[in-house]
Order: C-alpha cells, then sequence, then structure tokens
C-alpha cells in the first residue's frame, strides 16, 4: 500500500476514528487499539472499533497502490498531529510501515490484519434524519445518561422509540430523566424501539458539531436537513449505523429493557416557577460552591414568599450562601431540594431565555422544560437535605 495525501485530511480523518480504538491499557486483544488502513485507488478507508463501537471514515487521497495494513492508533494519530503542514505519504509492505512528510520519516510497527475482527454488514432501507435537530436533541438527552461501567446497560443508553408525535429520545441514570420528541420524525415503525449506547451518540454529536474539523466530512450547508448536515440511519436486529457524509458510526444495540417511563409524568402540577434561565444558572453555580458532592450536595429552593425564588446552599464545616432571584411562581409555599449539577444539566439543556420548572411535593419529581410544548422535557428527584442546627 502507498499514498500521498494532505497532512490535514490524514490528521482530521486519524482523530474522528481514533477514538473508536481502545487504549493500549485498557487490557484488550492490541488489534482493538489499531486502525486498519484499507486503500483502493484514490479512497482511503481508516476504521477502528472496541468491538461494541465502530467509526469508519472514507477520504481522497493519492493512491499509487491499492493494499491495505493496521497500524497503532494512537502512535499514528500523534505522528500524523505532529507533522508540519504539506504532504504525508503512508507505505507499507511486510517489514511495516513508514509515514514520511518533508524531512520527517518515521517507521511503524503493523499488526496481524487476520486479527482484526470482522465487522457486520448493517443492510436494509437508510432513513433520513435532520442533523441539527438530533444534534440538538443528543444535547438535551445523552447527558442523564448514567456513567460508569457498574450501572446497567440499559442506564447507559439512550431509548429510541416510535412516539406519538415522532421519535422520541430519553436517557435516565434513575436520578433524573431526559426526554426529547423529534416532532414529525417516523424513523422508526410504530412500536419499534432500541437501545443505543450513549457513549456511541455522544460520538454522534461531535460528529454533527458545527465545529468538526474534519476535512473528509463536508461542512453544514444552507438546504440540506433543514439547514445540517443530513443523517443517515440503518437498524437491524442487533446493530445500527449513523452515516454523516463520508463517517460510518456503527454500534451494537442493547439487548435489554428500558424502564417504564410513561407513568412518570403527571397531567398536571399544583407548583409552577417561571424564571430566567441564565439568572436561574448563574445562582446555582454560586450556591455550588458551598456543596460537596460526599457531604452536602443540595442546593435548596425556597417559594411562595415574598423573594420569589430563593436559592439557599450549607456545608456545615465551611458555611452557607443564598440568593434572591427574580422569578413568577405560582402555587403554595415551598421548599425542596436538588443536586446542583443535575439542576443545572436540565436547565442548560433548555433552548430559550426562560425554565419552567413545574413541582409537586417536596419528594415527588420535578420538572424542568422550556414551556408549554416543549419537546423537551427533564425530570429530576429531589432530595432531602441534612438539618443544621
Amino acid at each position: 500500500m502507498k499514498l500521498r495525501c494532505e497532512r490535514d485530511i490524514l490528521r482530521d480523518a486519524l482523530g474522528v476514528v481514533s477514538r473508536a480504538a481502545q487504549s493500549t491499557s485498557a487490557g484488550g486483544a492490541q488489534v482493538l487499539s489499531c486502525v486498519q488502513f484499507v486503500l483502493e485507488g484514490d479512497k482511503l478507508r481508516l476504521t477502528a472499533t472496541d468491538r461494541e463501537r465502530t467509526v469508519r471514515v472514507e477520504a481522497d487521497v493519492l493512491g499509487m497502490g491499492d493494499g491495505s495494513c493496521l497500524l497503532p492508533a494512537s502512535l499514528t494519530t500523534d505522528i500524523v498531529r505532529s507533522l508540519d503542514p504539506g504532504a504525508v505519504t503512508v507505505e507499507s509492505d511486510e517489514e511495516g510501515a513508514r509515514i514520511n512528510a518533508g524531512h520527517s520519516q518515521f517507521s511503524v510497527r503493523t499488526y496481524p490484519e487476520e486479527e482484526f475482527p470482522a465487522l457486520p454488514v448493517v443492510g436494509g432501507e437508510a432513513l433520513s434524519l435532520d442533523g441539527r435537530e438530533l444534534a440538538e436533541a443528543l444535547r438535551q438527552v445523552v447527558r442523564a445518561a448514567a456513567k460508569g461501567e457498574d450501572r446497567p446497560a440499559s442506564l447507559s443508553a439512550v431509548h429510541l422509540q416510535a412516539g406519538e408525535r415522532g421519535l422520541r429520545l430519553e436517557a435516565t441514570d434513575s436520578y433524573r430523566l431526559a426526554q426529547r420528541d423529534l416532532v414529525g420524525t417516523t424513523v422508526l415503525g410504530e412500536g419499534e424501539q432500541v437501545l443505543v449506547p450513549a457513549r456511541t451518540l455522544e460520538e454522534l454529536q461531535r460528529l454533527l458539531s458545527a465545529s468538526t474539523g474534519v476535512a473528509a466530512l463536508p461542512p453544514p450547508s444552507e438546504g440540506q436537513g433543514g439547514g445540517g448536515r443530513t443523517v443517515r440511519l440503518r437498524v437491524a436486529e442487533s446493530y445500527a449505523t449513523f452515516e454523516v457524509g463520508s463517517v460510518v458510526l456503527m454500534t451494537q444495540l442493547v439487548n435489554q429493557t428500558f424502564p417504564n417511563t410513561a407513568s412518570l409524568f403527571p397531567p398536571s402540577y399544583p407548583n409552577r416557577l417561571l424564571v430566567g434561565k441564565d439568572p436561574l444558572l448563574d445562582g446555582l453555580r454560586r450556591m455550588r460552591l458551598l456543596t460537596q458532592e460526599d457531604r452536602s450536595p443540595a442546593v435548596r429552593l425556597s417559594l411562595g414568599g415574598p423573594e420569589g425564588l430563593q436559592l439557599s446552599s450549607t456545608d456545615p464545616e465551611r458555611g452557607q450562601a443564598s440568593e434572591e432571584v427574580d422569578a413568577k411562581y405560582e402555587g403554595s409555599e415551598l421548599k425542596i431540594a436538588f443536586n446542583p449539577r443535575y439542576l443545572m444539566e436540565g436547565v442548560e439543556a433548555v433552548q430559550g431565555d426562560e425554565v419552567l420548572i413545574e413541582m409537586g411535593e417536596p419528594t415527588k419529581p420535578a420538572m424542568v422544560s422550556g414551556g408549554e410544548g416543549d419537546p423537551y422535557r427533564y425530570l429530576i428527584m429531589p432530595i432531602m437535605p441534612p438539618r443544621y442546627g
């Protein structure tokens, strides 16, 4: 195999694909920390996988001899990033691979290609999604998925299902639940649902970001998918693929049952708080300075008094803080406490300048949204702060 291309094209393609490779410290097979180069004509295909998630990128290069090789992802990416701008030559044979640019020359060990996992072919019809709308939905929902390998796989995934209004995305870590409807989007059949690992959708969200530097990926353009990139989705029994330009993201689906969330949303709430998004976030950031996850993780909201909304937090060893925030409140006098990080993440996800927080009893979940008719809803469980003094 031998090819030549601009440094930036190879650097950007490797930057995307190498994120799917396992780190060398993960304890898996060495080939899972590699990226596969396949050259056919003037088309270079780069692939990396950790078995659960696979990323493939195609780029146009100057082909000088078809072939393939398997190179360590992290080292190869670092080498290409370190090179001066300009033409890069990559050549491989039985003895290894050579990466040359200007006065820089590298020889890199290759790995046996026969050990690289065979990847499934996900066929079926490719269904189109508006990339801009999907990216916003992922920004709002993925944050609520559970983190850490000790949590059930169903809670570390995003649930996609055909809802009454269109495609519904939801995620929960059992302390909060984020839900977003893509109104009018019908890529799944009636009653169809899939569970996609959250980290796969985090990668998809990165790909859809307008700031991505992937040279192989065309930038968003007006008239494409409502003003953003179009995402092509294919779903099979155990796998799904998301295609964005020249990038293909393949993932195993989670074979578990997502919690039934329909009963968690009451038809109405007796207490409603309407508050500016930025003033609330600013106040919560200040209150969070006196909270600690392991000891005093609560910010209390006091509602119904003359101040409208009062935020407060207390740490018995460091001090206390309080702040009044201009807000409109309808309901009975109420004191309710939340984990500030969870509350802030729900508020940050709201589109627009105002946030509606609807509450019942101080021990029941509250709902955060942008107001009536908002396709985004965020349920958060209150916590009972310790009593001091």
